[in-house]
């Protein structure tokens, strides 16, 4: 997938622009799950081109349904942008480097990626118990 436009909502029109730096201009490979998705929604709509703008869904459409969704399931209500958040941290957390997750998000620095990491405290946790496991088994084969 090419990221090469932004679709926006100014003063009630609707603008498509030129994403906001450079960065942002990029190619996106989509996992096998969300390209049968896409696949399927497209398959749906009804006399599609070019030019059809696929999610003809409001900004304020979109808040109601993830109200909706966080009352029903008792999840804590993020902001929009968050998704990309939460995006962006579960890559740090499956492993992929703050350059890598950077390039993909269209990020100017990794900088701004790298302060995301904190979403997973977790991972210092498991950090501290991979060093124990790896002196532990240093000791033992010095001692052994």
């Amino acid at each position: 997938m090419k990221v090469t436009k932004n679709y926006q909502v100014v003063k009630g029109q609707a603008l498509i622009t030129t994403p906001k730096t450079e960065k942002s201009i990029r190619q996106i490979d989509l996992p096998d799950f969300l390209c049968e998705e896409m696949k399927d929604y497209i398959d749906s709509l009804y006399k599609v081109d070019d030019d059809t703008r696929l999610f003809e869904i409001t900004k304020s459409y979109l808040h109601h349904e993830m109200d909706r969704g966080c009352k029903e399931t008792g999840v804590k209500r993020i902001r929009v942008h968050d998704l990309r958040h939460s995006s962006c941290a579960l890559l740090i957390n499956l492993g992929y480097s703050p350059v890598q997750i950077a390039e993909r998000l269209g990020h100017e620095s990794v900088t701004i990626t790298e302060r995301y990491s904190h979403l997973y405290p977790s991972v210092q946790r498991n950090m501290a118990d991979t060093l124990d496991k790896a002196f532990k088994a240093e000791s033992e084969e010095n001692n052994g």
